[in-house]
């Protein structure tokens, strides 16, 4: 682990640059340049709050506020899965012509994904105030909710990136669980209301996303404290799971070059 932290401090301002060069070059042919980053999640939260509050009947409080907390976290974590199975091959002209620790363009990527899901909560706190939500003090725990879903999606990220270099068809098979993933976990619905029990609490219990969900919307919108010791041992599972991830990468990072 100490070359880990080695090579973060060594290669963080290069991972600083390059996030902001993609931010940069993803709205330079843009008319609406960066409004896209605000107008998107907007679009997005409009729709579905149609169709699962009004076709559906969705009766959870703040309705529109609680879909958009939901998609905000999905959409990183989605991004960050989707885009590391081929970001080795994706940047072939860097990794084959100097050493870079592979890990590196995860955090590349996920700098991108988490700027963008920090507009989407400027737009949640901004919906807080037209819906007359007043924030309490448990607000804060926000903070290490945030750091669970980094850790558990770097973790995730790490054997996407060893394994996408291998495996051809890897982004399709995870385009498949990903989309399962989606409707189980409460994006739309309370996993924990709207599935009998007990399964809907083992749902959130055991789903990881389906519980940094329920606990963000806890502590924004219902003035509750999440479960620390279940937000305690997710964070352990995530650290191991980076680790585990890590040294593969290390292990195998030699022969990515030769089979891209």
């Amino acid at each position: 682990m100490k070359r880990f932290f080695s090579d973060t401090a060594k290669y963080g301002k290069y991972a600083v640059y390059s996030a902001r060069s993609a931010l940069k070059s993803e709205v330079a042919n843009s008319y609406l340049n960066w409004l896209w980053w605000v107008l998107d999640p907007l679009c997005f939260m409009l729709i579905y709050t149609f169709i699962f509050g009004v076709v559906f009947d969705g009766s959870e409080p703040y309705f529109p506020i609680f879909i958009f907390i939901g998609l905000t976290m999905w959409d990183f974590f989605n991004r960050t899965m989707t885009t590391s199975i081929k970001i080795v091959k994706n940047n072939k002209a860097i990794v084959s012509k100097v050493y870079l620790p592979k890990f590196v363009l995860i955090y590349v990527k996920m700098m991108v994904n988490a700027f963008k899901m920090l507009i989407s909560f400027a737009i949640v706190a901004a919906m807080m105030i037209v819906w007359r939500v007043t924030p309490d003090i448990r607000i804060l725990y926000a903070l290490p909710i945030l750091a669970v879903l980094f850790v558990l999606s770097f973790g995730c990220a790490t054997f996407l990136l060893h394994f996408g270099v291998f495996v051809e068809d890897l982004s399709n098979v995870i385009q498949i669980v990903l989309r399962l993933l989606f409707y189980i976990t409460g994006i739309f619905y309370s996993v924990s209301t709207r599935i009998p029990a007990p399964y809907g609490e083992y749902a959130e219990r055991y789903n990881p996303l389906a519980f940094l969900l329920s606990s963000m919307r806890d502590v924004l919108l219902y003035h509750k404290s999440p479960n620390l010791v279940l937000l305690g041992i997710w964070f352990v599972v995530g650290i191991v799971i980076s680790m585990l991830g890590v040294r593969t990468i290390y292990k195998n990072e030699n022969s990515y070059v030769k089979v891209i």
